[in-house]
């Protein structure tokens, strides 16, 4: 009596035959004849693992975080060109007062001073903790805008400073 068997083999799917009495497979062709010859591989735990051990995130040196090519430096420094970009722009078109008027004067150096630590501070306190930027970004506000953004703000930092050297007047001019 013949009875129908399958035997998965190989990527190309299942081989379908008709076991006789000696065992075998009747192969019509010798594709189906080397694809029966495919090995099969089972794995059985003997007992349950184990679950891992609940290891808490390794933390990064503050000296690995500020390193040159650390994830720190940029970063900060974006962040800070961003708040002062936009800050610069907001005095002059508040006073009229251009971006070098604005650094010669120095009243605003005490808040510049409180933004650069608050900032820093909380740019390297998560960093510190072993959390990564890339690790809390979303679809719309990721790392890499976050970086281009900071770089953007850094050249229009320069771009103020440059056109109040150039043509002598803040760039908005009330």
């Amino acid at each position: 009596m013949a009875t129908m068997t399958m035997a998965i083999t190989s990527f190309a799917g299942a081989a379908v035959g008709l076991q006789g009495a000696g065992g075998r497979f009747a192969a019509r062709s010798p594709a189906l004849a080397l694809r029966r010859r495919a090995v099969a591989v089972r794995a059985q735990a003997d007992e349950p693992s184990a679950p891992p051990p609940n290891n808490p995130k390794a933390g990064t040196s503050i000296w690995d975080a500020l390193a040159f090519s650390g994830p720190a430096p940029e970063r900060i420094n974006g962040r800070l060109a961003m708040v002062g970009f936009v800050t610069a722009l907001a005095v002059e078109a508040g006073r009229g007062d251009g971006l070098l008027s604005q650094l010669g004067s120095g009243t605003g150096q005490a808040w510049f001073a409180y933004t650069v630590a608050v900032l820093s501070v909380a740019s390297l306190v998560p960093l510190l903790q072993g959390e990564s930027a890339e690790g809390r970004a979303g679809a719309i506000m990721n790392a890499n805008a976050e970086l281009w953004n900071g770089r953007f703000a850094m050249l229009g930092l320069v771009a103020l400073a440059v056109t109040e050297i150039v043509t002598g007047a803040p760039f908005i001019n009330v």
